[in-house]
């Protein structure tokens, strides 16, 4: 008896509905991303309060040398607010 011939019209058909299809895998880069930006947070988080400081201290020393007034201060904040906007 001769061997049987495939179907050619089963060679396209779609998989059945019940099967699992895999997952999508991760992009390489991800835990690397993500703990780059918690190192840059965390260097954030350090420096912030540091700055602040300093730039007090600076205002504090333009007032005690009547090189400013309060008012310049205020102002020179309030532009800074509307350049950041």
């Amino acid at each position: 008896m001769p061997p049987r011939r495939k179907d050619p019209r089963k060679w396209g058909r779609r998989r059945p509905v019940g099967r699992v299809k895999k997952r999508a895998p991760a992009k390489a880069g991800d835990g690397s991303l993500n703990r780059r930006l918690a190192e840059l947070t965390e260097r954030i988080d350090i420096i912030l309060p540091e700055v602040t400081a300093r730039v007090a201290a600076l205002e504090h020393l333009l007032l005690e040398l009547k090189l400013c007034t309060r008012e310049d201060l205020r102002r020179a904040r309030e532009f800074v607010r509307v350049q950041e906007a």
